[in-house]
């Protein structure tokens, strides 16, 4: 009598570990977006920030100091903004290559693609994040070992927020020219009202209040008063509440979008 060979269960945690290795292997072996992901905020940073100089100071609170101090978390939500976004740009080419058809007939669920893109995309974003704080002594920022970890909890947030939002944008598209266009349409608008520029207090009314309602106002404004306590907008408490939220939020939206039925092909 022929044995019976029962099928054998990945389970989720080897395919979601594959996928969010393969995303870290992939980024880094395209030297040309490494450099272009930190040297561009950084020149941004630079250049802005001096540029602005002592003329932005005023008042009390967010603003009244140089701009290079004040800039420096809205240039590192720039890192981590551009990173977060252009990983999940791999979706789109995953598409055309053909790998995400392989991916959508292997015997994994579509939660576990949505994890290992994700979090693929998230440890990413958080690494550059967190390297361009060794530029903080230069502003003669101390960071304690408890202050860094509330940072790298804050980093991290911002990012995977942003990775499942990028997820959520690029799942449906065929062509990478329109996820930068909407990116340009949207995402940019989303950093420049995050307090990264300029501060909420001072602001007009109707920016103020968009400026409240952007969740990754919450995390430049955490930044900020991890970084520069004396310029603290909201509690830190506040600002992390907010970003799991988010957080949340768009991980379901994740889900929904890659588990959605269509007729639309793979590849």
């Amino acid at each position: 009598m022929a044995a019976t060979v029962a099928p054998t269960s990945v389970g989720s945690v080897i395919p979601a570990l594959s996928l969010w290795w393969r995303e870290i292997v992939r980024f880094y072996r395209q030297r040309s977006r490494v450099v272009g992901v930190i040297a561009s905020p950084v020149v941004f940073w630079i250049v802005i920030g001096s540029g602005f100089g002592t003329s932005f100071r005023g008042g009390s609170g967010a603003g009244n100091e140089h701009y290079l101090d004040y800039f420096f978390p809205g240039a590192l939500i720039m890192i981590v903004l551009f990173t977060s976004i252009f990983t999940m740009m791999s979706v789109i080419e995953d598409r055309k290559e053909g790998f995400l058809l392989s991916v959508l007939v292997a015997p994994v669920h579509r939660s576990v693609i949505v994890l290992g893109k994700v979090l693929g995309g998230t440890t990413l974003a958080t690494i550059q994040g967190l390297v361009f704080l060794c530029f903080a002594p230069a502003l003669r920022i101390h960071i304690g070992l408890a202050q860094l970890g509330l940072i790298a909890l804050t980093v991290f947030l911002v990012s995977f927020c942003l990775t499942a939002l990028g997820f959520v944008i690029a799942w449906p598209m065929d062509s990478t020219q329109g996820f930068h266009a909407v990116i340009n349409l949207f995402l940019i608008p989303l950093w420049l009202l995050s307090g990264s520029l300029f501060p909420l207090t001072g602001a007009s009314g109707w920016i103020r209040l968009l400026m409240r309602i952007n969740p990754l106002t919450y995390g430049t404004e955490a930044l900020r008063t991890l970084l520069f306590p004396a310029s603290a907008t909201f509690a830190v408490s506040t600002s992390l509440i907010v970003l799991v939220g988010f957080s949340l939020a768009m991980f379901l939206a994740a889900f929904v979008v890659a588990n959605r039925r269509t007729t639309k092909p793979a590849a």
